[in-house]
């Protein structure tokens, strides 16, 4: 057995625990049923894994907490392997459990049960931030506790823009030049590619030609030197962590030359450590704090992952746990607020719990959420990191609210 699988299957024995406990701590009490649908062994299961644990113990920081006004909540939490086939069916399995809302992962599952949700009136909260699931009078019933892709596209190759280009030698002698790696099938890695080339047309990039990197990949040459033929300024990387570390090591082994942004879940913790010292000064959006850092509700997170999972190191935890634990303590406080307010039904929960939202400060460096009847972007503000000297570091937060008010109103909202 290879050091891969081994760890593996800690994880997914790890996980089999983290789910026992969740069922027993709320047997034969007053119980508010909740589902969940994780990637601990399929193509995003690289941030799947961390993800899922942290679901499972801010579930129990909830029910240790009081619950949904006294009443327990039962998580039914299973690994679906990113396979949206498996999804439907993990989802009509929740129905017949009776649960009132359901923490989802992918964005192809998600997306493909949105009208689904819609017609149940299912709250459905995912780890997908699509921009397609943020416009209410299309997707009523998807939310989420974090900025959304198609913003954090934009806000990152404006950080570039800002930051970056101004002190390149070629600044104010010709438009800088701009290209996207992702895997083109991938309803997850594609769903930002209009917004942030609409950006790019904004700031006036000249764009070259996508290239398809398989979410898989750990060798990516061709693509790079493909790249190499448009000569790029800077690259937009839309996969997970795994294959964006790939890339960057090729790029930066082959000459690139370029710089690198990445999308939120391709730019963690692992990163530095997969891709060393060929990942200085990459650049990527970040949707709440990284594992440990000093921020309120952090002390809770890092108990909990040690009281539950002591097993997996502190050292090896990454922000996917608190990214996890966002989506939690938003969906607890909607159901907190529905509880008290009618009852939980899916309505109740959308009306009553998340639109009622208003600047909601939940800590760990989420934006304070607000979710409102025609609009369910969290917020305008995207901080953008840095990796320096293998550290990540905040380097600029950007306001599209505020830069692009029009268009923040009236265009971006839903792609």
């Amino acid at each position: 057995m290879n050091l891969r699988n081994m760890c593996l299957k800690m994880f997914v024995l790890i996980f089999a625990v983290v789910m026992a406990a969740g069922f027993s701590a709320t047997a034969g009490a007053a119980e508010v049923k909740v589902g969940a649908l994780n990637d601990m062994t399929g193509a995003t299961s690289d941030v799947g894994k961390d993800y899922a644990l942290g679901i499972a113990e801010a579930i129990h920081y909830a029910n240790d907490n009081g619950g949904v006004n006294g009443k327990q909540i039962k998580l039914y939490q299973f690994d679906y392997g990113y396979r949206v086939p498996e999804a439907l069916t993990k989802y009509k399995l929740f129905k017949r459990l009776g649960a009132v809302a359901v923490l989802g992962w992918g964005t192809g599952d998600t997306e493909a049960l949105s009208p689904t949700v819609t017609k149940d009136k299912m709250p459905y909260v995912s780890a997908s931030y699509s921009g397609h699931l943020t416009d209410p009078a299309k997707t009523p019933y998807n939310l989420f506790a974090a900025t959304d892709y198609s913003s954090n596209a934009r806000a990152a190759i404006t950080a570039w823009f800002d930051e970056k280009w101004p002190k390149h030698k070629d600044y104010g002698k010709r438009k800088p030049r701009f290209v996207c790696s992702y895997m083109f099938a991938s309803p997850y890695c594609s769903a930002p590619i209009k917004a942030i080339k609409d950006q790019a047309a904004i700031l006036g990039f000249d764009i070259g030609p996508d290239q398809d990197v398989s979410l898989f990949a750990i060798d990516t040459k061709s693509q790079v030197l493909a790249m190499k033929d448009f000569k790029p300024d800077l690259v937009w990387h839309g996969n997970t962590t795994m294959s964006v570390a790939a890339t960057v090591r090729d790029a930066y082994a082959l000459g690139l030359g370029a710089d690198h942004i990445v999308n939120n879940w391709g730019f963690d913790e692992n990163l530095p450590r997969l891709a060393g010292k060929a990942s200085e000064n990459v650049m990527g959006a970040a949707v709440c704090a990284f594992y440990g850092e000093n921020v309120p509700m952090m002390d809770k997170v890092v108990a909990y992952g040690q009281k539950y999972n002591p097993g997996v190191l502190k050292e090896k935890r990454l922000v996917r746990t608190i990214q996890g634990w966002a989506n939690v303590l938003a969906l607890w406080e909607a159901l907190k607020r529905a509880d008290k307010s009618g009852g939980l039904s899916g309505e109740n929960i959308l009306k009553k719990g998340f639109e009622t939202m208003e600047n909601y400060d939940i800590g760990l460096n989420v934006p304070p959420l607000t979710y409102t009847a025609t609009d369910h972007r969290v917020a305008g503000k995207v901080p953008i990191y840095e990796i320096a000297d293998g550290n990540i570091k905040l380097l600029k937060v950007v306001d599209l609210k505020t830069r692009w008010p029009d268009k923040w109103a009236k265009e971006w909202i839903g792609w």
